[in-house]
C-alpha cells in the first residue's frame, strides 16, 4: 500500500506540472492576434538510441518540442519509450516524460534543467530466481552545453541518482540535443 502511494504521489506531481505547462502554454497563445506566430516559436526535437551486440539489444524513441520565449529561454515537454533485452536473463521496458528549461546566457552556452520521470518495467528470465519489479523512478538533470545553432553538446548531472533503481548507469551522461 505504501508503494502504491509512492507511485500515485509522484504520478500526481506529473500531471501537476504537465497541466501547469499546458495553462501556460495556452496563456502565451491568446496573446498572440496570429496562431501562426505561436508555432514559429515552437521548436522540435528529440533523441533515438539503438545499442545491440552478445544476446542483447536496446532502443530508445524520445521526441521533445520547446517553446521559444526568446533568444535566452526555452521550456519544453518530451515522452521517451526503452526496451531492453538481454537472452536469457531479463525483458525492461522504460515509459516516461520530461519537462527541460533551456538558459543560454550567452549565445555558445546552454544551461539545462531537466526533471525526468519513469515508469520501470523489468521482467527477470525464471532462471534467474528474481522477483519481477515494477516502480516509478525520477531523475533532475542539471546540464551545461556548447551551443551553435540548432545543436548544443554538453554534459549533465542527474541530481537525484540512486544507483540500485535508477536506469542510468551513471549520473553524469554525455548528451547531444538538437531543436529544428
Amino acid at each position: 500500500m505504501k508503494n502504491l502511494e509512492s507511485i500515485l504521489r509522484n504520478y500526481s506531481l506529473f500531471i501537476i506540472v504537465f497541466c501547469f505547462f499546458t495553462l501556460q502554454l495556452t496563456a502565451q497563445e491568446s496573446t498572440y492576434s496570429n496562431k501562426s506566430d505561436f508555432w514559429s516559436h515552437v521548436r522540435f526535437g528529440g533523441g533515438i538510441g539503438l545499442s545491440f551486440g552478445n544476446n542483447f539489444f536496446s532502443g530508445t524513441l524520445a521526441p521533445s518540442a520547446i517553446y521559444q520565449f526568446n533568444q535566452q529561454f526555452a521550456l519544453g515537454v518530451g515522452l521517451s519509450g526503452t526496451y531492453n533485452a538481454q537472452k536469457y536473463y531479463y525483458k525492461s521496458t522504460v515509459l516516461g516524460g520530461s519537462i527541460i528549461g533551456l538558459f543560454n546566457p550567452i549565445n555558445e552556452v546552454q544551461i539545462s534543467a531537466e526533471f525526468e520521470e519513469n515508469n520501470v518495467n523489468i521482467n527477470w528470465d525464471s532462471r534467474t530466481g528474481l522477483a519481477n519489479q515494477n516502480y516509478w523512478y525520477p531523475s533532475l538533470f542539471l546540464g551545461v552545453g556548447y551551443h551553435t545553432r540548432n545543436v548544443t553538446v554538453g554534459i549533465r548531472y542527474d541530481v537525484l541518482y540512486n544507483n540500485k533503481k535508477s536506469t542510468y548507469a551513471d549520473p553524469w551522461m554525455p548528451f547531444i540535443r538538437v531543436y529544428f
